[in-house]
């Protein structure tokens, strides 16, 4: 019996070594973009997307949790504004801050995760005119996954899983600017 353990606990460690060995060559970068046009002039789509707290009507993540908390530092739609958010396991908490806006074109945030796992993040919006009453909306997000967390992406398509999450709230987006 002590021999078998002996060789059960080889073998755990085996796999775990090539598992840390493995991680060391698979990328560390994340990245997902998608866009959508809407129907209304770019100056109107800025006026709603400049305001953090708009997100809670568009964003997938906020539809994750009906008991999540939210709270905000600042004014919104002006750098410096934070919204933060405290959720369940499929949310987690964090907040996001926006740290540079280009005036109907461009709005930069920095995202800080704080649970399940910390890290720091960013995000962005570009917004570009396509016709007198059409706008098209760019939503994306870089990041990093440290190692040996970064073996995960062997497994789960995290670009491919965010992207989607933008599709979701870029669609609820075209459509809540459509309806007004």
């Amino acid at each position: 019996m002590l021999k078998f353990l002996k060789k059960l606990l080889f073998f755990i460690l085996f796999v775990i070594a090539i598992a840390l060995i493995a991680a060391l060559f698979v990328k560390k970068e994340l990245g997902a973009t998608r866009d959508v046009i809407i129907n209304r002039p770019v100056n109107e789509v800025w006026d709603y997307v400049v305001l953090l707290k708009n997100q809670q009507n568009y964003s997938k993540w906020a539809t994750l949790d009906s008991n999540m908390t939210t709270y905000y530092k600042g004014q919104d739609g002006t750098v410096g504004f934070v919204s933060g958010w405290k959720g369940n396991k499929g949310v987690g908490s964090g907040e996001q801050e926006i740290i540079e806006i280009t005036p109907n074109k461009r709005i930069d945030y920095e995202l800080r995760f704080i649970k399940p796992m910390k890290s720091t993040n960013q995000a962005f919006m570009i917004l570009e005119p396509t016709g007198d009453s059409t706008t098209r909306v760019l939503w994306g997000f870089e990041g990093k996954m440290n190692y040996p967390f970064n073996l995960m992406q062997l497994f789960i398509n995290l670009n491919q899983s965010i992207g989607d999450d933008f599709e979701y709230g870029l669609g609820r987006l075209k459509k809540i600017m459509e309806q007004e």
